[in-house]
């Protein structure tokens, strides 16, 4: 859905949405050719299992730090760790999860780095968001070598949110209004201008022929936030994430999903939820979720973690508690999943400089 521009703003939008688009396409790609379809991409099946004792940490309970308020897709991330390994029965006591806001990701990285880099028990849920906000200097002068990423453990997709009593149906509708009056609709998301709710709202807002700096955008300390103002009706369209919003949404809901951003049509509670490609609007947006420990917790320990979520992954249970949680499959240990953060973050830099946001 590209109309040809009729100012040097438009042309300006035009191109950086395809810009932005054809980069997806090639991440997604990669996803997919990470995505478990092999022993490459799961290294831990047929591997000898740890014992429970094996976790770092020792006699500590392991414990998952979401790096927002509750609510948001590090929420959901950090609880499908806490049911996956008690499920699993590999830890003896349930895993702990705190909430560290701030910086939508900026402070707890922060706080790992500086002041608890050799905590072996302790692991903190990142996203492509996180990724993303490195990438542009959003976390100071920290980048990806700062701390030791241990496991993806599912992949996630944007999605358009708005009330139930909106007056949009569709996605076109959606965006026939936003090029009517820019002013009149806000987008809210969980993260600051910049963040990767912010491109997906600055994508969203191309498509319909609005240049992202005359977009409204609300930012939040968490998709939590984000969900409760879309509630509220203090905004008009949240750029979430399925896994946030999964369980929102149903006959009784307030809300109602105008489009997934992902291939092809999403399993489960978002079935029915068309793409934006099938409503003529090409934007496809794959974000990974996963955890980190500090750059001084050891060898051996991160080495016990990796063999840990290899033999979470490899069982046929984690599907489910995974798709509980409103993720899609994708496991990733070791070199394999330094390998895409690196390349994602090579991208990110390019997304980011094409936006104007790197500092």
């Amino acid at each position: 859905m590209e109309s040809t521009p009729t100012s040097r703003a438009g042309r300006c939008t035009t191109v950086r949405f395809r810009a932005a688009r054809h980069w997806m396409a090639a991440f997604a790609a990669v996803l997919w050719l990470a995505a478990p379809s092999g022993a490459a991409a799961q290294p831990g099946r047929g591997a000898s299992a740890p014992a429970a004792s094996a976790l770092p940490g020792g006699d500590a309970a392991p414990e998952c730090i979401a790096p927002a308020k509750p609510g948001g897709g590090f929420d959901q991330s950090c609880k499908l760790a806490q049911a996956a390994f008690q499920q699993a029965g590999l830890t003896q006591t349930p895993m702990r999860i705190s909430y560290m806001p701030g910086g939508v990701g900026a402070i707890a990285f922060d706080q790992i780095v500086t002041r608890r880099p050799a905590e072996p028990q302790t692991l903190v849920a990142f996203s492509s968001g996180s990724l993303l906000n490195l990438s542009h200097g959003r976390f100071g002068k920290r980048s990806v070598d700062d701390v030791r990423w241990i496991a993806a453990v599912g992949v996630d997709y944007g999605v358009v949110l708005v009330g139930r009593q909106s007056p949009w149906k569709t996605l076109p509708e959606l965006l026939v209004a936003l090029k009517a009056d820019p002013g009149r609709i806000s987008f809210a998301a969980g993260g600051t201008i910049g963040s990767q709710d912010w491109v997906k709202s600055a994508l969203v807002a191309g498509a319909g022929g609005v240049d992202h700096k005359s977009m409204r955008f609300v930012a939040f300390e968490g998709g939590g936030e984000a969900i409760a103002a879309l509630k509220g009706g203090h905004v008009q369209v949240y750029m979430g994430d399925a896994s946030e919003v999964f369980d929102k949404l149903g006959p009784a809901s307030p809300f109602r999903a105008l489009a997934v951003l992902a291939e092809r049509r999403l399993p489960g509670p978002l079935g029915g939820v068309p793409t934006a490609r099938e409503q003529g609007v090409d934007i496809v947006w794959p974000a990974i979720r996963g955890f980190y420990v500090g750059p001084k917790v050891s060898d051996g320990d991160v080495a016990a973690w990796t063999a840990a979520f290899d033999r979470l992954m490899a069982a046929p249970a984690f599907d489910e508690v995974r798709a509980r949680h409103g993720l899609f499959p994708l496991a990733l240990t070791g070199p394999a999943l330094r390998a895409v953060i690196d390349r994602q973050n090579r991208e990110y830099v390019e997304l980011a400089t094409r936006f104007g946001l790197r500092r």
